[in-house]
């Protein structure tokens, strides 16, 4: 089968190997030159026979919708569109929508496996007509990891994407989990060999997984982590599942928090902790820390 595919930084690049590795021809096109197979959209679009599929790993948001943009002017009816980066998944009713006004197939595709994809595969969470998604499962046979999971046809357009976000919102709170642990034991003396301990739960406990493989591995290289500092981003999708929930009115109290989480790591001084500390000195004359030598106000002194 042909496949172009747009974007080859990490994710793109790694896929892109391993559907050739299945006997699929692969054409490539990325703004960086030592990446592409052709020098723009245009180019790729003349390289591929019709009817076309042309495969999207691009960021989430402007890029994606600039690229399907212009995809959009260079199909033709019976072509197909796969979004398989992290777009939110009510763009993509609209991204149907605006091919299918063209008679251009569309399915989301929420991908997961990182940079071991290559090697392990990738689970796929995809969204979009059924006729559509039969016509890609070479392609997602040669993605997907082997044995009988790692793909599903989540449901209509947009499907996809929902499945990957909630996916993602779970992984915030397991690693949340793992990470809040992790501490809990080093601020002890009653363990004496911390990450030896999580490495004794890689095997036979309920709480082993990929993530919990990949911090011991973290572990093993820095013992402390002293090289690293506590602060973490988020891509989009917890935020999104967090949105989705308050939307449905469905509880996902765990994930909210491992979110928040997040935002209170970029903080070098806590604004909230701040107030509390105020508020402590205040009704019960507790001691507050201060960040430069002077007077502690005295509890219910005026300014």
């Amino acid at each position: 089968m042909q496949l172009g595919l747009v974007g080859l930084g990490k994710m793109g690049g790694n896929m892109r190997e391993r559907v050739r590795n299945h006997g699929h021809v692969v054409v490539g096109y990325d703004t960086d030159p030592a990446l592409t197979d052709v020098e723009d959209l245009p180019a790729l679009v003349a390289a591929l026979a019709e009817p076309r599929v042309v495969w999207v790993m691009v960021p989430a948001g402007k890029p994606t919708e600039s690229v399907i943009t212009e995809l959009a002017g260079l199909l033709r009816a019976g072509d197909l569109v796969v979004d398989g980066g992290n777009s939110r998944w009510t763009d993509d009713v609209a991204h149907a929508e605006r091919l299918g006004a063209h008679g251009i197939g569309f399915v989301d595709c929420g991908v997961s496996g990182g940079v071991w994809g290559l090697k392990n595969g990738y689970a796929l969470m995809c969204g979009g007509a059924k006729p559509d998604v039969d016509r890609l499962m070479p392609i997602f046979d040669a993605l997907k990891p082997e044995g009988q999971f790692g793909f599903v046809h989540a449901g209509k357009a947009g499907a996809g994407h929902f499945a990957k976000m909630v996916h993602n919102g779970i992984e915030y709170a397991i690693m949340q989990a793992y990470g809040e642990g992790w501490e809990l034991l080093e601020a002890t003396d009653i363990v004496e060999n911390v990450p030896e301990t999580f490495n004794s739960w890689r095997e036979g406990t309920v709480i082993r997984s990929w993530l919990l493989d990949l911090l011991c591995e973290a572990l093993g290289k820095d013992p402390e982590l002293a090289s690293i500092r506590g602060y973490a981003e988020d891509s989009g999708e917890g935020r999104w599942t967090v949105d989705a929930a308050i939307e449905s009115a469905v509880p996902v109290p765990a994930i909210a928090a491992s979110l928040f989480a997040r935002f209170v790591s970029r903080q070098p001084d806590s604004p909230t902790m701040k107030a509390v500390s105020a508020m402590r000195h205040e009704f019960g004359g507790h001691a507050v820390k201060l960040d430069s030598v002077g007077p502690v106000p005295q509890p219910g002194a005026a300014d």
